[in-house]
């Protein structure tokens, strides 16, 4: 099975990043990583190979209202790619100082390259606050 791909564009700001605090959603390390090894079970059945072996890109998978994993560091210029693997519910992205991402439903992705150093945390718009389903990622000079 093919993913279906779409690029997103980001234009204007946000202030929603703001306010959020990190760590919040974390809870039982165990659940959280047995979520995230079927998120990466759904994505090895869905593109025939691990996320790890991605050419150009970082993935971060979508599952069960968690980002996997839920940190990560990249080097400026680096595309992240975020892939929704759950099967009936949709997501979004957003980004510091840009707008939400249009939602990525199953089997559809958003993409987008950090070009500027820092922590960077993003959310995702339907399901950060009821949810909690955020991220960090970290930026690091090349």
């Amino acid at each position: 099975m093919q993913l279906s791909f779409f690029r997103t564009a980001f234009l204007a700001p946000t202030a929603l990043l703001c306010s959020v605090s990190f760590g919040a959603a974390d809870g039982d390390d165990a659940k959280r990583a047995a979520i995230c090894a079927e998120a990466e079970e759904r994505y090895t059945e869905m593109t025939g190979a691990p996320s790890e072996e991605a050419e150009g890109v970082t993935v971060v998978k979508m599952y069960k209202y968690s980002f996997c994993p839920a940190e990560i560091a990249v080097p400026v210029g680096t595309t992240v790619r975020w892939v929704n693997v759950d099967k009936r519910t949709s997501h979004s992205v957003i980004v510091p100082g840009e707008p939400e991402s249009d939602r990525a439903f199953p089997e559809e992705v958003i993409e987008f390259t950090f070009l500027t150093e820092g922590d960077q945390k993003y959310l995702c718009g339907p399901h950060w606050e009821t949810q909690e389903m955020i991220g960090m990622v970290t930026v690091t000079s090349k």
